[in-house]
């Protein structure tokens, strides 16, 4: 069975995502430490999302932000997330390398992903925990515990 273009295209997309987060994890990290506050960082770092951000929805339609009153709250809570990590990595990151970073941050998404998927939390397409998936996340966790062996 070939892969659809569809397919193609949200890997690609998503391929290049992962390779943003380690960047994205080092070039706040050195930002903060410059800045001695990683508060003052991510800070900068969300600003320039927002530009971005409000850049695109200007030019694909605001209109869609109409509906933001009629969405359930605790949506929004993601954004909550992002600070989270933002603030983390650019924290932890100096301290404790990129690389383990990243690493933790890899599998505590296999993880969550996992169970989001095998439960289908939050609206998401079931996709139960088979014994080759529990596998690979448990590879995943013994490769971490190998990178910190170094």
């Amino acid at each position: 069975m070939e892969p659809s273009t569809d397919t193609l295209r949200y890997a690609t997309v998503m391929l290049a995502a992962g390779f943003g987060i380690p960047v994205l994890a080092a070039l706040n990290a050195q930002l903060g430490t410059r800045l001695g506050s990683p508060a003052a960082a991510a800070t900068c770092l969300f600003v320039i999302a927002f530009a971005s951000s409000a850049a695109l929805l200007l030019v694909t339609g605001p209109a869609a932000l109409a509906g933001i009153a009629a969405a359930p709250k605790h949506l929004l809570l993601a954004g909550c997330l992002v600070a989270f990590y933002v603030l983390s990595i650019t924290w932890v990151a100096p301290k404790f390398g990129v690389g383990n970073a990243v690493f933790f941050v890899l599998l505590g998404q296999l993880v969550s992903a996992a169970a989001i998927d095998h439960f289908g939390l939050m609206g998401a397409r079931v996709s139960p925990v088979s014994l080759t998936r529990g596998a690979g996340i448990v590879l995943m966790a013994l490769g971490v515990l190998l990178t910190q062996k170094a």
